[in-house]
């Protein structure tokens, strides 16, 4: 056989890559800005707050410019950046956003206050202004409801009148918070258990036996024992991080804004001392982004510890959320951590064995970090022999709603909610009876007045359908429409599914749409819900259901007062 004398012709490769192509002057602008910033896929999300900060808006051009700057796939760009509430995106097509927006917190408490009727006033009011009004999930200031934020400026207790007040003085900058420095920290005692860690007078498996005395559990929500965590992570291969979750979205909840604001370097010593026990390699706080005033706070308290050189230099490594619920979730946080859509991860492996950038990670709620320098200082009796009721130990309960004294009252473990709003809060607001209370945020479930002496701790609520979390309790009185309170909770659920999963995806839409509806019928709610308790991935699918299972539990004939027909076959407690 005779061998070709030349090569078959081929079709000639397009050599452009496929897409749109990048702008050359978007790509100039971009390196700009970002200017020697690390080009790390992790520093996705902060390289999108950049451009929204600078634009007040990002383009689908800048966005494809970030793309080539990074060396990310766009799609991959595109995705994280439309998955977070913060971020505008702006077709080419499409006009911009106006240069100042108006968002009006529309969780529970603030509708409880007034949010909807304010929301309206504002839309109407500043109409002719270059301002946009916009609906927002909680801000983390129940204890002043309703609550505004104007560009970054946040304002309690909102009025028309206070908005137009600072949108004429121009004061949208974040509130100026006024924090001990280090050297007021350090004036009394700070940083004592950290240096003594690191000069062996005490040893990490002495402050952990403390911590297992004193009953220490993880305050963000799950209350898992916080030695046990570390136990496990320093079980596993280095090297390892911690993570802080300072992401507090559950509506209702403020404790860990409030601690921030009251001592950032108590915070930052628990934080350092649990790092130094697992050996950290690097530590990282994930912070919300609806605490702009305690960005800087903690920028400042980190360079003040990098000068005195209690820390190497990027050794804590702070980082802002986006505007996602589920950041809550310590998986779904890892992911936003390393640049992605923060969606729950499928377990096993656990974080504590496959966590940030695949490696052994301590994921701590920021509460619980803050009480390690003073419970080591007193001792485990001082923190455990607080409790109420045969509970042990002191809670941080977050209180809005119907009550004289909204606020963070630090009181016993096991305090009922009787106790509570009698002796911290000043009893119920003038001209309203106790209805109801949720003992947990959104997803803890809802309670009658009648059960309004059950200890609230982990583990009290739970034969009752409910449960702690993190402390968020939201007072709810007789005058208040109990098909709202489920609307606005399932809402809220169902504006931040992330979409993973078809259980929580869908079935918080239908609950929804089943609460509308003139005639509820208990036993579909409960088929759904159990299919959603059974079946979603993580916990904010699981506990959706909670409030609406609480009201066909224990409120049937006030639901009917309130023109809301039940049609219930196994009836109510």
């Amino acid at each position: 056989m005779t061998e070709p004398t030349t090569a078959p012709q081929r079709k000639q490769s397009h050599r452009r890559p496929r897409g749109r192509p990048v702008d050359p002057q978007a790509l100039a602008t971009v390196s700009t800005l970002l200017g020697g910033r690390s080009r790390s896929r992790d520093m996705l999300i902060e390289h999108l707050h950049h451009l929204q900060d600078h634009f007040g808006h990002i383009t689908l051009t800048h966005l494809r410019a970030l793309a080539a700057w990074m060396n990310l796939p766009m799609a991959a760009v595109y995705e994280t950046a439309s998955f977070y509430a913060h971020f505008d995106l702006v077709r080419d097509d499409e006009a911009p956003p106006p240069a100042l927006t108006v968002r009006v917190c529309d969780s529970l408490s603030c509708q409880l206050a007034g949010a909807q009727a304010l929301h309206a006033a504002l839309a109407d009011g500043l109409a002719a202004s270059a301002v946009r009004v916009v609906r927002a999930p909680c801000m983390g200031r129940c204890d002043v409801a309703p609550v505004v934020a104007v560009g970054h400026r946040h304002l309690g207790h909102a009025s028309l009148t206070g908005v137009r007040g600072l949108l004429e003085a121009g004061t949208v900058a974040p509130e100026p918070i006024d924090w001990p420095r280090l050297a007021s920290y350090c004036a009394d005692g700070g940083y004592r258990l950290l240096l003594a860690l690191r000069a062996g007078e005490i040893t990490a498996d002495a402050i952990g036996d403390l911590l297992k005395q004193a009953g220490l559990r993880g305050l963000g929500g799950a209350g898992f024992p916080t030695w046990r965590k570390w136990q496990a992570v320093r079980a596993e291969p280095a090297p390892r991080y911690l993570v802080i979750n300072a992401d507090e979205g559950e509506p209702g909840t403020f404790k860990d804004r409030y601690y921030l604001e009251q001592s950032p370097h108590q915070f930052l010593e628990g934080a350092l001392i649990s790092a130094a026990v697992i050996d950290a390699a690097a530590v990282y706080i994930y912070l919300r982004d609806e605490y702009p005033g305690l960005h800087t706070v903690l920028r400042e308290a980190i360079a003040e510890l990098e000068t005195a050189g209690v820390i190497a230099p990027d050794f804590i490594a702070l980082r802002r959320g986006a505007g996602a619920y589920i950041c809550g979730e310590e998986s779904a946080l890892i992911e936003s951590l390393e640049g992605k859509p923060g969606k729950p991860r499928h377990r096993p492996p656990f974080v504590a064995q496959v966590g940030l950038f695949g490696r052994p990670t301590l994921v701590n709620n920021v509460e619980t970090v803050f009480w390690i320098p003073p419970l080591v200082a007193r001792g485990a009796d001082w923190f455990a022999g607080q409790g109420r009721h045969g509970r042990s130990g002191v809670r941080s309960y977050s209180v809005s709603g119907r009550v004289k004294r909204p606020g963070v009252h630090v009181a016993p473990a096991g305090i009922t909610l009787r106790e509570l709003v009698d002796e911290f809060c000043g009893g119920m607001a003038n001209g309203h009876t106790l209805l109801a209370y949720l003992p947990g945020g959104a997803s803890g479930g809802i309670l009658p007045a009648r059960l309004a002496d059950i200890p609230l701790d982990f583990d009290t609520l739970q034969p009752h359908g409910c449960f702690i979390g993190s402390a968020a309790i939201i007072v709810i009185s007789e005058q208040d429409d109990l098909r709202a309170v489920a609307r606005n909770l399932m809402a809220f659920f169902a504006d931040e599914s992330c979409g993973q999963c078809t259980p929580c995806r869908v079935g918080t839409e239908k609950m929804l749409a089943m609460l509308d509806q003139p005639e509820w019928d208990a036993a579909l709610m409960r088929r759904l819900a159990q299919v959603m308790q059974d079946a979603s991935i993580c916990g904010l699918g699981q506990a959706a259901p909670n409030p609406v299972l609480g009201l066909l539990t224990y409120f049937p004939s006030t639901l009917a007062q309130q023109g809301v027909v039940v049609r219930d076959e196994a009836g109510a407690r």
